[in-house]
This record gives structure tokens, C-alpha cells and sequence, in this order.
């Protein structure tokens, strides 16, 4: 009979480990984000993509996201990883200009890795690795730099030379490796750099477009090669759209004010214009009413559904371009025949977005979302506190099975510092049921075992030690 009890509780010590909550791979929530720079919504109606449509037969797609103002390529990136308008995050334009640190930000430039620039918001891959958690990031907007001084687990430093399928190769070993990650973020150029080339409308987009689509194609086989397509849930989106241009719809800035009054700091569609000293009337009023193509903004007038005037970084005077113009100072400037930044509530601007995994739905249709909701319901699937943000996961959480994740998450550990709670949770269950089993075994054995002499009470005294 003893025999028998001390197997029972020896099954439930071990019980007790393995229900405990813990961290291994097999239970982290994977999440594998890609962006396709300026793959705007409806470039799937224009030629075949199977490896999109796999996708959303398999999964999830939103017809429209509408973006954040301005919709350029750094604010939107770090709008999906913080889930800020681009006011609350700081990243306001791919050009910049910080009054308070007298510093200018360019992507052209890449002077882009001041932490200063970045702090105001935190991405993800902070967020997961505050929760105690991995994370890999190849090429995304951002992530080699050092924000909340903290840089990915692993990253690739940006580099424009590096292939996709060496970067999809590189998250691949990440995730399987003997610690894996359990995110990824991923970022291509294209079809961003075609769509300002060729423009939008162009018939040789087609083929661009039908090279993405392969591109994915290769990130499925990859995953599925790893073991690994059916436990990570994937989204696929971009950062904005594309309109297509044409030198009939230029505004010269220079017919109207004289360069001479103020500092140039973003390019069109949506141009920041910072007056000289003393001259901010003077160049407000020259351009008020100078084209009937653009609208000109003090920044306390900027519309409020922008979100986007509450930063120093946003200038005193912004001019806006209707939808297909083009703002320059005068026509020696570089044309391009796409372009965007645009009203984000364009559809023009709208990117594409489609998403599959063991939290999502299978074969679900939404009309519309936000892009700041994305970074709540990344951290609902990857099961982490969320800093504060401006989306809102009940807009969103129609994307999840019945049996998502929930949003729950052990206390977040401080800078640095390992998660020991799934450790001690498991040392803790154990030690109750052995307790309680060496109690229980006692009181069995003084029923059934014959009165021992006196001298011989030694055998029981390590049990009565063990409960002290």
C-alpha cells in the first residue's frame, strides 16, 4: 500500500512540474510581422497571387487600414510596432527637424540612430523582451538602433544590398534555434522603389507586384521547410500606398514666396516648412491661398483626425498637396512618378494586410481597421502587457479564434533582469504535493504498521524533522 502511495505521488510531483506555467518554446505565442514597403491594398486585383490568397483563405485579410498621418514610410513602421500616431511616437516624417535638440533626422541621409529620436515610443520588440521573451528583427525601420537601451536579441544592421531570402533565412534560424525567438519583424523595399519609379498605374508594376507575391511564396516554404508554418502566426501588411503623378500637377513654391524666408525640412506631398526668424507671417500668408491644390496649415489648425500637431518635431507651417500633385520649389528638383503621404484616409494610401496562425481565423473578411490596433493585438497574440498606445484590441479582436491567447502576462521584469517566475512556480508545486503526500504517508503508515518499541522511534524522526 505504501509502495503504491509514495508511485501515486510521485506522478503527481511530476504532474505539478509540467502544469506549471513555464517558457519553453513549445509554449511562447510566435508572431512573425513583414511589411512590403508601399504595397498598397488593391495591387492583388492586378495580377494572379496565389501565395496572398493562400494566405487568406488560411487566414485573415482587411479590405482598408487606414494609416497614420503622415503617410510616410517611418512613421507607419513605427506605428505598427508602438501602436502611436505618429505625434505620440515622435517619428513624424522620413525628414526632421528637433527644435529642442537642434538635430536634423533623414532616412536619405541615414543619421537615423539617435536614440533621442526614438524614445518617445516603444516597439514591440522591447515590449517582448521586457515580458522575458526573444526577439529578432531583419532590416525593420528602426530596429538597430539602441531605443530604451535596449536593441532586438538579434538584428540585422540595416543594409540595402542584403537579399530578402537571406534575411527570411536569417528569422528562420532564429526561431528554431536552440533559444528561439518567439518574434520577428521583417521589412522589403519593394514594391515601394518600383512605385516611385514607374508609378502605380504603370503596366510594368504587374511584374513587380507578381515578384512579391513569389517572395512570400519562398517565407511559406521556409516556414513550412523549419516545421514551423502552423505555430507562428504570420501578418503580412506594408506601411502606406502609392498615387500615381504627372509633371501637369507640379505647384512651384518659388512662384509664391521667395526660398529665402524659410528652411525647406520635408518633401512633398506634405511639405514642413520652418520661416525664417521674424518671417512666419509673411510666408503664411504668401502661401494661404497661392494654389487651390494645396492646403496650408498652421500647425494649430491641422485637423485634429490627423493626430499630428502635438510634437515639437511637427513645423509651424505645413502644406498639404491634393491627392496625384506634386509640391517643389521649382521644377530643378528631382520628379518622381509615384508618390505617398498623402491624406491617410485616402484609399490610395492604403496598405495591404493579410495575417494566418493558430490564433487567427480561417477565411475572415474585415472592412477596416486602424494601424495603431495592430501593436494591441500583436501583444494579445504573443500574450504581453502592452505599453500605453493609442489602438484599441476590441476593434480588432474580431481577427481572433474563440481560443486566442489570453492578454494576461506575468509582472514585467525590470531592465535587464531574468523571469524567474516559472521557475519558482514550478519549485513551489512541487514542494506542496511532496508535503502534503509525506503527511498523508504518515498518518497511513501509524495506521498499518505495527506499535514499534521506543528506542526504535529514529525511524520516524526524519518526517517529524522535514515538517519543523
Amino acid at each position: 500500500m505504501t509502495d503504491r502511495l509514495i508511485k501515486a505521488g510521485c506522478f503527481l510531483v511530476v504532474v505539478a512540474v509540467i502544469t506549471t506555467p513555464g517558457c519553453s518554446p513549445e509554449e511562447l505565442h510566435r508572431l512573425l510581422l513583414v511589411s512590403f514597403d508601399g504595397f498598397r491594398w488593391d495591387y492583388l486585383k492586378r495580377v494572379p497571387t496565389p501565395n496572398f490568397d493562400a494566405l487568406m483563405e488560411e487566414g485573415v485579410r482587411v479590405q482598408q487600414v487606414e494609416n497614420t498621418y503622415i503617410t510616410k514610410t517611418f512613421p507607419n513602421h513605427y506605428t505598427m510596432v508602438t501602436g502611436l500616431h505618429a505625434e505620440s511616437h515622435g517619428i513624424v516624417a522620413n525628414e526632421m527637424y528637433d527644435p529642442d535638440l537642434n538635430l536634423t533626422f533623414s532616412m536619405d541621409r541615414m543619421d537615423t540612430y539617435d536614440p533621442r529620436w526614438w524614445d518617445e515610443g516603444v516597439p514591440l520588440w522591447v515590449t517582448n523582451q521586457r515580458a522575458g521573451h526573444r526577439s529578432g528583427a531583419a532590416m525593420w525601420p528602426g530596429s538597430d538602433v539602441e531605443i530604451h537601451q535596449m536593441y532586438p536579441t538579434h538584428y540585422l544592421p540595416y543594409n540595402a544590398s542584403v537579399s530578402f531570402q537571406d534575411r527570411v533565412q536569417k528569422l528562420i534560424d532564429w526561431f528554431t534555434q536552440e533559444r528561439p525567438i518567439n518574434l520577428g519583424v521583417l521589412y522589403w523595399e519593394e514594391p515601394d522603389e518600383s512605385g516611385h519609379r514607374l508609378g502605380p498605374d504603370s503596366p510594368l508594376m504587374n511584374e513587380v507586384i507578381a515578384d512579391i507575391d513569389g517572395k512570400l511564396g519562398f517565407l511559406l516554404e521556409q516556414l513550412k521547410k523549419a516545421g514551423i508554418y502552423d505555430e507562428v502566426n504570420l501578418v503580412v501588411t506594408s506601411d502606406h500606398g502609392m498615387a500615381q503623378l504627372s509633371t501637369d500637377r507640379i505647384i512651384e513654391l518659388d512662384k509664391y514666396v521667395s526660398s529665402n524666408l524659410y528652411t525647406w525640412i520635408d518633401k512633398s506631398p506634405v511639405v514642413a516648412i520652418l520661416p525664417k526668424e521674424g518671417k512666419y507671417d509673411e510666408v503664411y500668408k504668401a502661401l494661404a491661398n497661392a494654389n487651390s491644390s494645396m492646403t496650408v496649415y498652421k500647425k494649430e489648425d491641422i485637423p485634429d483626425h490627423y493626430h499630428y500637431k502635438h510634437n515639437d518635431r511637427i513645423m509651424p507651417i505645413i502644406i498639404e498637396a491634393k491627392e496625384g500633385w506634386t509640391i517643389m520649389q521649382n521644377k530643378n528638383g528631382t520628379f518622381m512618378l509615384g508618390n505617398h503621404g498623402y491624406d491617410n484616409t485616402l484609399p490610395s494610401m492604403h496598405p495591404v494586410f493579410v495575417a494566418r496562425g493558430p490564433a487567427l481565423r480561417r477565411g475572415y473578411s474585415k472592412a477596416s481597421m486602424h494601424s495603431v490596433d495592430l501593436y494591441p493585438l500583436m501583444c494579445h497574440i504573443l500574450a504581453v502587457p502592452p505599453a500605453p498606445n493609442n489602438g484599441t484590441l476590441g476593434s480588432v479582436r474580431d481577427l481572433l479564434k474563440e481560443s486566442a491567447p489570453p492578454t494576461a502576462a506575468p509582472p514585467t521584469p525590470a531592465r535587464g533582469e531574468s523571469t524567474y517566475a516559472p521557475v519558482l512556480g514550478s519549485l513551489l508545486g512541487a514542494a506542496l504535493v511532496v508535503g502534503f503526500l509525506f503527511v498523508f504517508v504518515k498518518q497511513v503508515t501509524r495506521k498499518q504498521l505495527p506499535s514499534l518499541p521506543i528506542g526504535n522511534l529514529e525511524i520516524a524522526q526524519p518526517l517529524l524533522q522535514e515538517e519543523l
